[in-house]
């Protein structure tokens, strides 16, 4: 299939089964893309975009409620916002800072980072998710990597993986597919030095491109029942292909957070 250079196609890789702790998740995709039934062969220049939870799955980042001992701090959080005193607890070991506690709402700087709801601890599809918890990868970069090397030794071509999840965002409401591991692609572009069309230069102008790309893929991946875990986005400009960033670049600084 061609795609004119000023297109890009979202489709998504269907066969993959249930993945499970442990299982060899390259494998699964390499299977998946072997299938008669499956989408054009991969090409140089395709980006893989997976959903974090089949990433955390096979990494084995499930924890049982039932193990986990609740702290004084997480005890006081949870009748702040009324939830779990064991899903706080996690929420504190995989925090660097709580930035907000509100009924309903713990708001955390993951230690990777992230400003997110929860630490980005989830329990939707999960099985058993009344009494098991999915923690986001312990280094969703080094994940992306591993299986960009992973489908570089089996296809032969190169291409980009990202990690896919879904954060809510400041005065917005819903949420929202974000890149939190990257591979391959340029995550971060900076235009700074840039002329626009007018010859002024651009000042402060950076592209999350790999948080587009996230964004537009998870129409595709869903948040519900959909059951489609990796979309394969062709199309993508070679530009954002040359100079790979890992997604812990888009990160902005405590030092530069200008919302406290």
């Amino acid at each position: 299939m061609s795609v004119p250079s000023h297109a890009l196609t979202f489709e998504a890789v269907d066969g993959l089964p249930e993945v499970r702790a442990g299982d060899d998740l390259a494998a699964l995709l390499a299977e998946a893309l072997d299938r008669p039934a499956a989408p054009a062969p991969l090409a140089d220049g395709d980006v893989l975009v997976l959903a974090q939870k089949i990433v955390s799955k096979s990494e084995n980042r499930f924890v049982s409620l039932d193990t986990v001992e609740p702290r004084a701090e997480a005890l006081s959080l949870a009748a702040r916002c009324g939830k779990d005193p064991r899903l706080v607890e996690l929420v504190l070991r995989e925090s660097s800072e709580i930035v907000r506690v509100a009924p309903n709402v713990l708001i955390a700087r993951h230690r990777l980072g992230f400003v997110v709801a929860n630490a980005a601890i989830d329990q939707s599809n999960v099985p058993d998710g009344d009494e098991r918890v999915l923690l986001l990868p312990v280094d969703p970069d080094l994940s992306a990597q591993r299986l960009v090397d992973a489908v570089h030794a089996r296809f032969g071509v190169k291409i980009a993986v990202l990690i896919a999840d879904s954060f809510g965002r400041p005065w917005r409401l819903g949420v929202c597919g974000v890149c939190i591991g990257c591979a391959g692609l340029e995550a971060l572009v900076d235009l700074r030095g840039q002329l626009d069309r007018q010859g002024r230069s651009l000042q402060v102008t950076q592209l999350a491109i790999a948080d587009q790309l996230c964004a537009a893929a998870s129409m595709v991946l869903g948040e519900a029942a959909e059951g489609r875990p990796v979309v394969r986005v062709r199309g993508v400009p070679q530009r954002y292909l040359q100079n790979p960033r890992a997604a812990r670049v888009l990160v902005r600084s405590s030092a530069e957070d200008l919302f406290r």
